[in-house]
């Protein structure tokens, strides 16, 4: 039996390249995304059990999030998103793009687990 995909998108590289030693860690097969332009066509074409994507710089992010999620190819894929902020007002637009939950990145390496099974239950 392989391993289940996990496609991750960052562009800091702490907590971003622990992240992707953790889901390894944790029994995936990572795969890094460079831009964020780039994670709706790498998911349709990969199928990945799970999305991991730093929100940062926003826009981009939330716009391929909800470009993700559009997709009736790819609409199911639960996406962890993380970022620096993580007021009420991030939380919103991550919601609005269709994010299932949003961590803060001080936290996402250390809770990775719960997280993962959090998202994946939904």
């Amino acid at each position: 039996m392989s391993k289940p995909l996990a496609l991750v998108y960052y562009s800091n590289m702490l907590p971003g390249g622990q992240l992707t030693v953790r889901l390894q860690d944790l029994g995936y097969r990572v795969q890094s995304v460079s831009s964020a332009a780039h994670l709706p066509p790498a998911c349709e074409r990969d199928r990945p059990l799970v999305v991991v994507a730093e929100l940062f710089p926003p826009a981009d992010a939330r716009a391929a999030v909800a470009r993700l999620k559009g997709n009736p190819a790819t609409g199911h894929i639960p996406v962890l998103g993380f970022s620096r902020e993580h007021d009420a007002a991030a939380q919103a637009h991550a919601r609005e793009a269709g994010v299932t939950l949003l961590a803060a990145n001080d936290a996402i390496v250390e809770q990775l687990p719960q997280l993962l099974d959090q998202i994946l239950q939904v």
